[in-house]
């Protein structure tokens, strides 16, 4: 199912666009974590007063991430499905994931903070990737999972680390075959 134009993509786009030179230069230092608090201190406040403030958060945190992993250059499937399972990322593939869980990382994005719905979602993606360390969630709310997650918020974000820890899971797995991010 394709998603909808929404606001905040639209909002977080065009304030990409509008810093492009800064945010160039900021990547030939690899410095991703201040394009992303940048981006949260310029752009979150009004995001989160959009209708569906989580469903919104969710669509920021998506393409923020989208542009940080294409600007680092790390390979990964977006918004693919498997075994009936929706993945909104797959790290660096699903051929990997089906050839050798211990070197994918499925990063889940939900659009609500709905407890219940996030602990499910995390039941679905333990089928299609056993190891639990590697599903991470990017929450607008710390929710207690038992795996790793990021929280998308204005200030002390620990989202903003997010592209290092991709990265260093990316070298480590030796999935960056031209170790083009530098971490």
């Amino acid at each position: 199912m394709k998603e909808k134009n929404h606001l905040a993509k639209d909002y977080l786009f065009s304030y990409i666009k509008n810093s492009e030179k800064r945010f160039q230069d900021l990547l030939s230092q690899t410095k991703f974590d201040k394009i992303i608090n940048e981006i949260l201190e310029n752009c979150y406040d009004k995001v989160s007063l959009m209708e569906n403030k989580e469903e919104s958060l969710g669509v920021f945190a998506t393409g923020i991430l989208h542009y940080m992993l294409t600007s680092a250059m790390i390979t990964s499937q977006r918004k693919i499905e498997h075994k009936n399972i929706k993945i909104d990322i797959a790290i660096p593939d699903l051929k990997t994931l089906e050839n050798d869980p211990k070197k994918t990382l499925i990063i889940c994005i939900p659009k609500t903070i709905e407890k219940n719905y996030i602990k499910k979602k995390l039941t679905q993606l333990q089928q299609v990737q056993p190891e639990k360390q590697n599903i991470w969630f990017v929450l607008t709310h710390d929710v207690k999972l038992g795996c790793k997650t990021y929280v998308i918020k204005r200030e002390n974000s620990t989202f903003s680390k997010i592209i290092y820890d991709i990265g260093n899971f990316v070298n480590l797995q030796g999935s960056n075959k031209l170790k083009i991010l530098r971490v």
